[in-house]
């Protein structure tokens, strides 16, 4: 994340028409000697291992929290409370009351200037933004059906070594937060709708692994499972997993209206399948144009975007709003909802499947 992070930061005045440009001027991290290197590659202008020293800057006007889930609240609080315009990757904390005192910070800051965004960078992916508005214009009727699976297979081998990605206490949780947070999100951005209830399952494939202290117990989910209903009557079949052998990054969403639908996979993003209007059967479109979404400044038609470039969009979205002094999206409540559904689907499968209904969005902040 600290790379393509990085990568957005130095290119977004370039490749973004009208977003305002930044000066990378310090990259945090825990090893001297990892993070002066790590500055020198990115674009930094210098590097410091003590983020609370860097808060206390006047040259520091926004913190790119990347850092393990585990402190993302403490973090991003210290920053907002220092005045800090802060993006922050998802999910966006471990637990439901870190992330309720995220917002609740977040939003006294705003009273005083100071914004906040969470980075759920697949909004920025122009077929998916394209999507949406389709959906938004009526396009496929009402929605009744999506299935959304996020498949990955980093884990499927028994013999990757035990990272900090597999420990509750750092991570939170496992595909739940890593995976089926964009997920959610997807949901919510694509139809504009909450998630009011669950049924899930999750499974752990491998309990155990090895890292640099031995063998060590696995402490989160490799995958999970749900049923879902929104509050526009939609019910939506959620897969997310780690261990999906030969599946690298495979985001698959499919949306089924009354009188059309929309298909879109990540590993191929400049393509989206559409049928709307009515039509018989998909065709499908490269979005790649320059009147599509977030295409204005990139290449030439047909010239296709990669996952970098969701980073890039992220940024000069942020850095506009910020110019403007309005609140970027999503925001911080954006990424409470999400974290409510979330914990919903942990409840639900640490109970067998039961169904769960979702707090609604706000109601203890």
């Amino acid at each position: 994340m600290g790379k393509a992070h990085s990568h957005a930061w130095r290119n977004v005045a370039a490749l973004r028409p009208g977003a305002p440009g930044v000066r990378q001027q310090v990259l945090v991290g825990r090893d001297t000697d990892a993070v002066a290197a790590a500055a020198a590659q990115y674009g930094w202008a210098e590097s410091a291992s003590d983020w609370h020293a860097v808060l206390e800057r006047d040259d520091i006007d926004i913190v790119d929290v990347c850092v393990p889930g585990h402190l993302h609240a403490e973090v991003a609080i210290a920053a907002l409370e220092a005045g800090k315009h802060v993006i922050a990757e998802k999910p966006l904390a471990n637990s439901m009351p870190e992330a309720e005192k995220m917002v609740a910070t977040a939003k006294a800051a705003r009273e005083r200037g100071v914004h906040s965004m969470v980075g759920f960078n697949y909004r920025r992916v122009p077929a998916l933004a394209r999507a949406r508005q389709h959906i938004a214009d009526g396009r496929i009727g009402d929605v009744r059906q999506v299935r959304i699976a996020y498949l990955q297979d980093w884990l499927a081998d028994e013999g990757a070594p035990m990272t900090w990605r597999l420990r509750r206490e750092l991570a939170g949780s496992g595909a739940l937060g890593d995976l089926a947070s964009h997920a959610v999100d997807q949901v919510r951005f694509l139809l504009g709708q909450e998630v009011t209830g669950v049924n899930a399952l999750t499974q752990t494939f491998v309990p155990q692994r090895t890292g640099a202290d031995g063998v060590e117990d696995v402490t989160v989910d490799d995958a999970a499972w749900s049923t879902m209903r929104t509050s526009g009557g939609a019910m939506v079949s959620l897969e997310v997993s780690r261990m999906a052998t030969a599946r690298k990054n495979a985001l698959g969403i499919e949306v089924y209206g009354s009188t059309g639908a929309v298909r879109f996979d990540l590993e191929t993003l400049n393509h989206l399948d559409v049928c709307l209007d009515g039509a018989d059967g998909f065709s499908r479109v490269m979005v790649t144009e320059p009147q599509d979404p977030y295409l204005d400044g990139w290449w030439p038609p047909g010239h296709g975007l990669g996952w970098d470039a969701t980073f890039v969009n992220q940024a000069s979205d942020f850095l506009t709003a910020l110019a403007a002094g309005q609140e970027p999206t999503p925001s911080f409540e954006d990424g409470l909802a999400v974290q409510r559904v979330l914990a919903a689907i942990e409840a639900s499968a640490a109970e067998g499947g039961c169904h769960v209904t979702v707090e609604s969005v706000g109601e203890d902040v």
